[in-house]
């Protein structure tokens, strides 16, 4: 009986040291395959700040809180799902799938651009319009679908040759950790000023010199930012068509921003990884601006072709004389040609006015 015991406790031993090291490994794949996409975290982190500029501060958090649920529901039930049945079963779509995606970041990074410069997002008045909330919310969750797509996108490919339930354990711990890590640090940028504004409180005059440098700094940090969030639609959206161009076998265009890239990286030295880097960066920007650029051109004139031809139709729409109302034909009289001669005055006579010299009959 005791021996029994024993053996089953050394099997409890076993398995739960195989389920400890099991979870160390999808720990460590899980650290390394989201290492692989901190660039697009970081560009995820710069992207969400400018959604949330403008509001009032008590709707900051609440907001960030509603697209971190948002981006919770792309990931858990949108992408892992998808990616994980594409990989298995039809691996070719998913490069299409994310350049579509690419396509749209594009688009978005352009029409920002454009905004900017020729000034059709400001507002005459000076008043700045008031954000609805939802469009505000959903404009966001789109983009973090986009980013935490690639972000998933990379990080299985780190982990394709694990079975695909340590596939499955892994995706969903870099899930959580990048969603928490994003959100977490998009939380503090947008309150720092608010943080600034208790410390400037105080009594001590090194916390109130640095509590007054939060708030002054804050609005210059979050333009930088509302900048570094369109330059990574630009980039991520460039870098991803850049690649799926390559494996969907148009070699030309990664190849020559490969051999630029390697040239820029062999001729810098100790700065070579930077300096590659960059120039990979900026060519894939100026994929992007280009591609968004056609697009915004593209949907704008399809879009004033569509008005257009709506207000063209309303134009020469037919007219037709409206019939009078029921009631005023009800209540107009409706005469006879007979009736209105029976009528005219100066037909109408007495027999007196007739016949006025006959005799009247005579009395017997």
């Amino acid at each position: 009986m005791s021996g029994g015991l024993a053996a089953l406790l050394d099997d409890i031993a076993v398995l739960a040291r195989a389920a400890a090291a099991s979870i160390d490994d999808v720990g460590v794949a899980a650290a390394k395959a989201g290492s692989k996409a901190a660039g697009v975290v970081i560009d995820d982190a710069a992207v969400t700040p400018q959604y949330v500029r403008g509001l009032a501060a008590d709707r900051e958090l609440p907001i960030v809180k509603r697209i971190a649920i948002g981006s919770l529901r792309n990931k858990f039930l949108i992408i892992l799902p998808v990616i994980l049945l594409l990989s298995q079963f039809v691996p070719w779509l998913l490069t299409p799938i994310l350049m579509l995606g690419g396509a749209y970041l594009c688009y978005e990074g352009a029409e920002k651009v454009w905004a900017k410069v020729s000034g059709h997002g400001a507002h005459g008045d000076g008043e700045e319009k008031l954000k609805d909330e939802k469009t505000l919310i959903s404009g966001a969750v789109r983009t973090d679908l986009i980013l935490s797509a690639e972000i998933m996108v990379i990080s299985l490919n780190e982990v394709a040759e694990q079975s695909f339930w340590s596939r499955l354990a892994i995706l969903c711990v870099v899930a959580l950790v990048m969603t928490i890590a994003v959100y977490g640090a998009v939380g503090i940028i947008v309150k720092m000023d608010d943080v600034g504004l208790r410390l400037s409180e105080q009594s001590a005059s090194g916390v109130v010199a640095f509590g007054r440098g939060l708030v002054k700094a804050m609005p210059i940090v979050l333009t930088a930012l509302t900048v570094i969030g369109t330059a990574a639609m630009l980039w991520v959206g460039g870098h991803i068509l850049l690649v799926g161009t390559d494996e969907l076998g148009w070699h030309a265009l990664y190849g020559f921003v490969h051999h630029v890239e390697v040239a820029a990286h062999d001729a810098t030295g100790p700065l070579g990884g930077l300096v590659g880097w960059l120039v990979n960066t900026i060519f894939s920007a100026i994929l992007g601006l280009i591609v968004g650029a056609l697009l915004v051109v593209i949907i704008t004139l399809a879009f004033h072709r569509n008005k257009g031809e709506a207000a063209h139709a309303t134009d020469h729409a037919p007219t037709t004389e409206a019939a009078p109302p029921a009631e005023a034909r009800a209540t107009t009289p409706a005469t006879t040609p007979a009736e209105a001669k029976a009528t005219t005055p100066a037909e109408t006579k007495t027999a007196a006015e007739v016949a006025p010299d006959t005799p009247r009959a005579t009395e017997h």
